[in-house]
């Protein structure tokens, strides 16, 4: 997978966070730089961390399956973008105490909603053989900062974004997972 590609997947991965970001900067009001940095830590670290995880899981299976793999990586990442785009047609922030809460009690079980979708792809890279390493720091490193994005976005533009990001987000996952299987099957 080349930086470019990397690039596509990690933004497409960001999207939900970035999403979820936007209601935070929404919900807090007065969003401040630390504020952003909070979210953009917690959202940055999971999505980091969850290709990790994807990709050690994957390769224990990976011997298996090596004649489907562009298969599952291009049903992976399908379903997931597929999903995204689904979930970006509802335009509605989560209301409640917690909306504008940072604890780790309202910030863990976000953080790691907004990343399951990077564990199925840390296990189509796994299927792909790319390298893990580099992959997840750059999702990381991405999904900080455009989750410290969202949270200043949220709390000027708001709610008409959200819907926009999260189905940009999809609809580049999908096109990676046609381009995975495509290339594996010989069509380009």
């Amino acid at each position: 997978m080349g930086l470019a590609e990397l690039f596509l997947v990690a933004v497409g991965l960001s999207m939900d966070a970035f999403a979820a970001a936007v209601c935070k900067g929404l919900s807090i009001g007065k969003a401040k730089a630390r504020h952003a940095l909070t979210v953009g830590l917690y959202f940055g670290a999971f999505q980091a961390a969850m290709p990790l995880l994807g990709y050690y899981a994957g390769t224990r299976f990976a011997g298996y399956i090596a004649g489907l793999d562009h298969w599952v990586a291009f049903l992976l990442l399908a379903f997931i973008g597929g999903r995204m785009i689904y979930e970006s047609r509802k335009e509605n922030c989560p209301a409640g105490s917690d909306a504008a809460s940072l604890s780790p009690r309202a910030m863990l079980p976000l953080a790691v909603a907004t990343s399951i979708d990077a564990l199925a792809v840390g296990v189509s890279f796994a299927l792909v053989q790319s390298s893990i390493g580099p992959a997840a720091l750059f999702i990381g490193v991405t999904t900080l900062a455009l989750s410290m994005l969202g949270v200043m976005v949220g709390r000027g533009a708001g709610e008409r974004l959200k819907g926009k990001a999260e189905f940009a987000g999809g609809a580049v996952l999908v096109i990676i997972g046609i381009k995975i299987l495509a290339e594996h099957t010989g069509l380009i």
